[in-house]
């Protein structure tokens, strides 16, 4: 531009808002800052921040709401540095505008017959009402689609708007939307704006319809035509033709008006052989009286007349019918019986309602005789069509139910039913009532209750002492094994999970002799501690590693475990020898680290589900790191078909957890697993762990010149590339983004992908600040772990250490020989020899299956952004056997999105800690503005 010239244009977008663009007086187009400039005084949208952007025939745009164009066009929000000029549409709007503004505040405005008719919520201006705000359909002829979406906005985004129109709606049901109608709009507007509250009826009654129950079981259902005095509600007369009041006989007519409203809205009504009043029948039959009460009263509603029922109806619909289940079988009490969630149980039932029983023969008389409203002991029920074929989809079922839907039952409904008042729910739904047989009531009191599991006392062929709780764990698990039912031990790292099902398993070799091995499959990593552990713990079990070359294969694999009480191998083999491993019936299952089957469709997932034992354990100090689907994966193959298929989880808890964070299916999820589930923490003062504590900090630290330079340029590259995509193609684009910025938030030479550096430490204030932690601990005879997801990092800090301090480390990756990491764990946890003092780890090759407790300061040098894996790498340290204080540091990027995604996280209700980590695949879900947010650099930040 060659002088401060602004030429700004609008236009009316029809259903959406206005558009606005601009060119400098050079007529270069005038873009990149122009909602910033134009909204610097508009702080409902942050200053321009929240104007959304983009293209409009072939030109750069802004997009306004009608709520903020409103705004725009009415007060002065645009900086006063620059010579605006507008067009004369802008203009003519700006003069328009306040009129406007002044004229929906005063409440000059109605609802749109038309479009409510249409099926949707619709507004126009009153002009009669807005005479005195001037001339506004010729200035604006889009004026009343501009009031429509402006008040449909207030409505959806303003709380307190939206209540008071809730209040509304209950007033003048009329005004209820049309998908929540059972009856299409009828009649004149006239009419209509009467029943909705917007025009004054002059007449002075109101035509009611009444019904009355019969005397007797075979006599008719009564319709009464009421009129009520709309100065006393409380004066009512019954209406015969020719018998009305002398004050009111000029409005006669209206009377039968509104009965042919009725007709019109339900047919039905009308009577056809000519017997009734003004056309309207006054007797029905059972079939027709339950039909009005349920649909007809709500369809004469809707549409804005009054309808008296009796008293009790109200009371009727609260009571929901439910099936009481009594247990019969037993379970539990032999080796057969070993047959979990899928277990056939017998019972016998009654139908319950409203503190009535009836028995299932006195059921069946009523169905055979199709009655929907029934009077039993001088009280009447209601027995709904849908109801009752779900009942006899019900009794189809008769024969038994699984053990499975039992516990469902038993876990979702409370206890004390009679405390509670149970809500109406669809007509599809049944409820049902379980009354457990006396050794159910027990197995499920104690699921439900770990203190009330008998507590084992000694294992005698365990070498070495369990603490009260890790007996506690062996205890639970040998109960579900009693009932066939799987279990997840979920206990915090660092609290022995191990040696918990270890002792299980030689409790059950102990009692039961089995005939065949157990089978525990593990992480490659963790291979070599499960040997160690199994040799210290319980050396007279043996033992057989299945794994490595040598390995027996065929005929020969069957032969080779003969004998063997436990067979150990890895996922990976799982899936590579699962036709060897799947000809065996082994005693138990047990999957340690089981986040590796998080993705139940993996083909080591799949081949584990396909392992046949008589009993499923699960360990793992992460049930769920991101997705629900992790943990139903997980049931799946603990308790097979106990949370339904993967679709039917979905469509029950996931999208409504995942997706609005519902508070009631989050109970519900922790109702069903919790039996299932056993987690204790660290903190937990039942442990008694007596552990020191662990305390965290962060550090926050900023970019050099150089690294911010390169995070603007990978920014730039993202939002230009963002444009033009969308889909999977958007998500991969930003998490590979996201990676880049981690990477030059560590080092520019580990984005830069450089070779040998000369002076590592002057590109990155991390690693300079690190060394100087380093440094200090180390003159206290304090020693470390070290944590980065970048292999290239660890190598490169392995060569600063060296070279700034003098002090040779450890370091441990994903590609280090099993050998070489077992030796360097047991030299470094060696204190009393001459050892490093420094161990280095690759997140995911270091973060689980290591006791490295010889260090007491642990550093995240970047962050995962998931709670759960970091804990789990700082758990390394901070575990049984720590006898020292653990201090926990996080680096964290001045000015970056790393601060940025902290604060989140921070705000964050993570549904990890609701039900039972959260990763950053939701960085990849926000919209393109938020996205820019995170991500953008502060500048003020950035050093030298």
């Amino acid at each position: 531009m060659t002088d401060n010239r602004i030429s700004v244009f609008s236009e009316w977008l029809p259903g959406k808002g206005f558009i606005i663009w601009a060119a400098g007086a050079d007529h270069t187009t005038v873009f990149h800052e122009l909602k910033y400039l134009l909204f610097a005084r508009h702080k409902a949208s942050y200053y321009g921040t929240f104007i959304d952007t983009g293209s409009h025939r072939g030109r750069e745009a802004l997009y306004l709401s009608p709520l903020t164009s409103l705004d725009f066009f009415t007060t002065r929000t645009w900086s006063g540095e620059l010579d605006w000029r507008w067009s004369d549409e802008t203009r003519a709007l700006m003069e328009a505008a306040p009129r406007f503004r002044k004229a929906l505040a005063a409440g000059c405005w109605k609802p749109d017959f038309d479009k409510w008719r249409e099926g949707r919520r619709g507004w126009r201006m009153d002009w009669e009402r807005a005479s005195g705000c001037g001339d506004l359909p010729v200035i604006v002829p889009f004026i009343d689609e501009w009031a429509d979406l402006i008040i449909n906005n207030l409505i959806e985004e303003k709380p307190e708007i939206g209540r008071t129109w809730e209040k509304i709606l209950s007033s003048y049901p009329v005004l209820i939307p049309a998908q929540d109608r059972s009856q299409p709009l009828t009649g004149d507007e006239e009419t209509w704006l009467e029943a909705a509250g917007w025009q004054q009826d002059h007449t002075p009654f109101r035509t009611c319809l009444e019904l009355a129950e019969p005397d007797g079981e075979d006599t008719a259902w009564l319709l009464n035509i009421i009129l009520q005095d709309k100065e006393d509600r409380g004066s009512l007369a019954a209406w015969e033709p020719g018998a009305m009041r002398p004050d009111w006989q000029e409005h006669s007519d209206r009377v039968e008006r509104d009965i042919q409203k009725w007709i019109d809205i339900l047919p039905w009504l009308q009577d056809s052989r000519g017997e009734g009043s003004a056309g309207l029948r006054r007797e029905l039959t059972e079939v027709d009286a339950w039909e009005f009460l349920n649909t007809g009263s709500i369809q004469l509603a809707q549409a804005g007349h009054t309808v008296f029922l009796p008293k009790w109806w109200q009371e009727v619909q609260k009571l929901v019918p439910s099936l009481k289940i009594r247990t019969r079988s037993s379970v539990g009490s032999s080796k057969e019986s070993l047959l979990g969630v899928s277990q056939i149980v017998q019972f016998d039932w009654n139908l319950a309602v409203g503190g009535l029983e009836l028995p299932e023969e006195e059921f069946r008389k009523l169905v055979a005789k199709k009655r929907r409203l029934v009077r039993i002991q001088g009280k009447w029920i209601q027995l709904d069509p849908a109801f009752v074929k779900k009942i006899q989809q019900y009794l189809r079922k008769k024969d038994g139910i699984s053990l499975g839907e039992i516990l469902h039952m038993r876990l979702l409904t409370p206890v004390d039913e009679t405390s509670l008042e149970p809500e109406p729910g669809p007509a599809e739904a049944l409820q049902v009532e379980v009354e457990l047989s006396g050794q159910f009531a027990r197995m499920v009191e104690q699921l439900n209750n770990l203190d009330q599991i008998p507590i084992l006392e000694t294992i005698a062929s365990f070498y070495g002492s369990l603490r009260r709780y890790q007996l506690a764990g062996a205890s639970w698990l040998l109960f579900l094994r009693r009932f066939g039912l799987g279990g997840c031990l979920a206990d915090d790292m660092g609290l022995g999970k191990t040696i918990q099902w270890i002792a299980y398993l030689l409790k059950v070799q102990e009692n039961e002799n089995p005939p065949c091995p157990s089978l525990l499959i593990c992480p490659t990593s963790v291979l070599g501690n499960w040997q160690k552990e199994l040799a210290r713990f319980a050396p007279s079990l043996k033992v057989q590693l299945h794994y490595g070359p040598q390995r027996a294969k065929g005929p020969d694999f069957l032969s080779s475990i003969e004998g063997v009480g436990l067979v150990i191998t890895s996922y990976n083999l799982a899936h590579i020898d699962e036709e060897d491993l799947a000809a065996v019936e082994w005693d138990c299952i047990c999957l340690d680290e089981a986040q590796n089957i998080k993705n139940a469709y993996t083909k080591q997932a799949a081949a584990v589900r396909k392992f046949k034992g008589r009993h499923r354990i699960a360990m793992t100090g992460t049930p769920m790191e991101n997705r629900l689907t992790e943990l139903w994966s997980l049931f799946d193959f603990i308790n097979p078909g106990y949370l339904g298929s993967s679709k039917e989880f979905n469509r029950s808890f996931i999208s409504a957890i995942e997706k609005k964070g519902d508070a009631t299916d989050i109970g519900r999820v922790q109702k069903l697993i919790r039996p299932f589930l056993l987690r204790r923490v660290k903190n937990d003062p039942a442990i008694e762990l007596d552990l020191p504590e662990k305390q965290e900090q962060k550090e926050y630290i900023p970019l050099t010149v150089e690294q911010a330079s390169l995070y603007e340029s990978v920014l730039e590259d993202l939002f230009n590339k963002l444009e033009k995509s969308d889909g999977m193609a958007r998500r991969g684009l930003i998490l590979s983004t996201l990676m880049k910025l981690k990477q030059i938030c560590d080092h520019p030479a580990l984005f830069l992908k450089e070779g040998p550096l000369e002076n590592i430490n002057a590109g990155s204030k991390k690693v300079e600040r690190l060394l100087e932690m380093i440094a200090e601990l180390r003159q206290q005879g304090d020693r470390c772990l070290i944590f980065t997801q970048f292999i290239r990092m660890g190598q490169l800090l392995q060569e600063v250490i060296l070279k700034e301090l003098g002090e040779e480390s450890y370091y441990l990756h994903g590609g280090t020989p099993r050998k070489e990491r077992d030796e360097m764990v047991a030299r470094f946890q060696d204190t009393g020899s001459h050892n490093y003092n420094i161990f280095i780890l690759s997140l995911k090759a270091g973060g689980l299956g290591l006791n490295l407790t010889a260090a007491n300061h642990v550093f995240h040098f970047d962050r995962w952004w998931n709670p759960a894996v970091e804990n789990q790498a700082t758990d390394r340290s901070h575990r049984i056997g720590q006898n020292r204080h653990v201090m926990v540091h996080k680096f964290i990027s001045l000015g970056t999105m790393e601060e940025r995604i902290d604060e989140v996280l921070e705000r964050k209700s993570s549904l990890n800690e609701q039900i039972i980590g959260a990763g950053e695949a939701w960085v990849t879900e926000i919209s393109t503005s938020e996205l820019r947010e995170l991500f953008s650099l502060r500048k003020e930040w950035v050093g030298a």
